[in-house]
């Protein structure tokens, strides 16, 4: 027999565009119990993109409690229950993107959408309403009714099952987590989630495997380590990282290997893959394919200058201050379209060592020295003034997190 749940959404702007923020939950339909509960501080945004913003959350938490389960929507939205239900077309290009996120996590054909008076979705309401007052991020679950999530490692830990957070009351300020990066504001960053693809031949072989090919796809290994990193994934925002949202969009490096590794990831998230050429390897020209012994004997003494002075170029290839830039380019990208929101980023070794060496404002020389093993995981914060977070978070493939 089909379960049944109903996810009931809504959202509230404070100015319409202003500070902005969601709330969502999700009931067994037979007994009314609330299994899932969801709510965000958006920053600043207008009252229809939280409204869907709430539902694209809804609809993620009834996924993830039984991916077969027929969904009914209640939302007292009847813009986004009309538009939804293909009575009306959507036209604003925010709008549209969430009601795509939505439509990728469930089709809107199998589900039931139903409008509500206002007074009878006040649950999700005052969800919402917390997660303005609170600027935070606001996930609980009952235990007994989530999907199984494997676990990624033995040492990784669970911050809690329900993650709130209430105003300091000596500031007004929502405290930061321990351990977070030392700031005197409640600016709402972009997270970016860096994960790198799992393990190709090229990755065994140790060989120098550029953006100027394809190149090659995962292998059984490499398969298994992006499952790893797509249920570590799926934990940010939910009981791991708890003041970071749960991700809301996946960027990928055109690469087939980081195209199978998104893959897996977004279809855990219930997200599409958006494909982004900024966060591609580097172009390693001449030495594409060719181990560092045999770069040496044909290249003597550049493949050292190469990652330690970084400004050096491989014939026909790119420095990795040039990598940096593209990623310096992005970064300015979403600091202006996805401020509040969480992108997980499926990229390359020499990619995320040059995004981590940006946000810390590094010497591109010392990148190098960052160890990013396959399939692992690094939480960068982009701040607006520059004075950016990082956050270790590990390799599920190596026995850490």
């Amino acid at each position: 027999m089909t379960r049944r749940l109903v996810v009931e959404a809504d959202g509230g702007s404070r100015g319409n565009p202003g500070p902005a923020g969601y709330g969502a939950l999700v009931r067994d339909a037979e007994t009314g119990r609330v299994l899932a509960e969801r709510a965000d501080y958006l920053g600043i945004a207008s009252n229809n993109v939280a409204e869907y913003s709430g539902l694209v959350a809804g609809l993620r938490a009834a996924r993830a409690i039984d991916p077969a389960a027929a969904i009914e929507v209640r939302m007292d939205s009847q813009l986004v229950i009309r538009q939804m239900s293909g009575e009306w077309q959507i036209k604003h290009d925010d709008m549209r993107r969430l009601a795509d996120q939505a439509r990728a996590i469930v089709d809107p054909a199998t589900v039931t959408w139903t409008w509500v008076p206002r007074a009878d979705n006040a649950a999700a309401d005052r969800l919402a309403n917390r997660a303005m007052d609170t600027k935070t991020a606001i996930v609980t679950d009952d235990d007994t009714t989530q999907a199984d999530v494997p676990p990624v490692s033995d040492t990784a830990t669970s911050a809690a099952s329900t993650t709130s957070a209430a105003t300091d009351p000596g500031s007004g300020r929502v405290p930061r987590p321990s351990g977070a990066g030392v700031r005197f504001d409640d600016e709402s960053p972009v997270t970016l989630v860096l994960v790198r693809h799992g393990e190709t031949t090229m990755t065994v072989s140790r060989g120098y495997s550029g953006s100027s090919e394809p190149g090659p796809p995962l292998n059984e290994r490499g398969r298994a380590q992006a499952r790893a990193a797509a249920a570590l994934v799926h934990r940010v925002g939910r009981d791991l990282w708890g003041d970071i949202a749960y991700p809301s969009e996946v960027l990928a490096s055109p690469m087939v290997r980081t195209q199978e590794t998104a893959g897996v990831i977004a279809e855990r998230l219930g997200l599409p893959v958006r494909t982004e050429e900024r966060v591609k390897e580097a172009d390693f020209g001449q030495w594409q394919g060719l181990t560092a012994v045999e770069i040496e004997e044909r290249w003597p003494g550049q493949l050292e200058p190469w990652h330690t002075r970084a400004d050096l170029r491989p014939p026909g290839g790119e420095s990795i201050v040039d990598v940096g830039e593209r990623l310096r380019s992005l970064y300015e990208e979403l600091l202006t379209t996805e401020r509040g929101r969480t992108v997980v980023v499926v990229s390359h070794a020499v990619a995320i060592r040059a995004a981590l060496g940006v946000a810390m404002g590094a010497h591109p020389g010392s990148w190098s020295q960052l160890r990013i093993a396959p399939a692992s995981l690094s939480i960068v914060r982009l701040f607006a003034d520059h004075r950016h977070e990082i956050a270790v978070a590990g390799a599920p493939s190596e026995g850490w997190a």
